[in-house]
């Protein structure tokens, strides 16, 4: 699957925020149709059918939540990233739970953006990638498996979900937030330092005792980084 068979949908009533990531993702080959409120946006979803939702929080009318959950009652198969300030975490808990796959926090760089719909686009479409190379890693996601220099590392149904996500995430902090919801899922009962137990494991079965592999980025998450 190309840059060409990718459809994306955006979502936001800030004209200059529409031109500029329609004329960027335009650039990269997606094929790309844009909304100015939530009402046209569910509209367009049923034949256009986007792999890809960028959709922002604060919209007048349907706001961003309003227009997620919607997406998710229609059926089609998209992956939903929100766009949030800064400060409204609250807000980032609430996309999660009805249904966004992932957030993006303003301001945000062009890079991340396209590094955000890539990893949705891997998640999405497995059969399409299931086998990826990353630097000393490779992951087999019909088989389950992942190589790390070369060897296969000994992991865990949830170990192997952790370390594919940040594989497939590398270079972006990921949440304790994000972690949870992706990998154990919202249905998770238990504390968030489980994410710490299981990040350890990894860095031992990694070899990685410096942490600079798997980076603790204080108050934000955790980095992999294959440099």
């Amino acid at each position: 699957m190309n840059n060409q068979e990718i459809k994306i949908l955006l979502v936001d009533d800030e004209k200059n925020i529409l031109q500029f990531l329609e004329l960027g993702l335009s650039n990269e080959g997606y094929k790309v149709m844009t909304a100015s409120d939530g009402i046209i946006a569910m509209n367009l979803l049923p034949d256009f059918k986007p792999h890809v939702v960028i959709l922002d929080v604060m919209m007048p009318g349907l706001d961003g939540f309003e227009v997620c959950n919607m997406i998710r009652k229609t059926g089609v198969q998209t992956s939903i990233i929100m766009l949030t300030a800064r400060d409204e975490v609250d807000n980032r808990v609430k996309g999660l739970k009805i249904g966004a796959d992932d957030y993006i926090v303003k301001p945000f760089s062009f890079e991340e953006l396209l590094a955000r719909i890539q990893a949705r686009i891997r998640n999405q479409f497995p059969d399409q990638f299931g086998e990826v190379v990353y630097g000393p890693f490779r992951i087999d996601d019909r088989r389950k498996e992942i190589e790390y220099k070369g060897k296969g590392l000994t992991l865990s149904p949830t170990e192997y979900e952790l370390l594919k996500y940040l594989v497939l995430n590398h270079g972006m902090v990921m949440s304790k937030l994000l972690i949870l919801d992706k990998v154990w899922g919202y249905t998770f009962q238990g504390e968030d330092n489980i994410v710490e137990v299981y990040i350890r494991s990894l860095r031992e079965k990694l070899g990685d005792k410096q942490h600079q592999l798997i980076r603790t980025i204080r108050g934000a998450g955790y980095r992999l980084d294959l440099s």
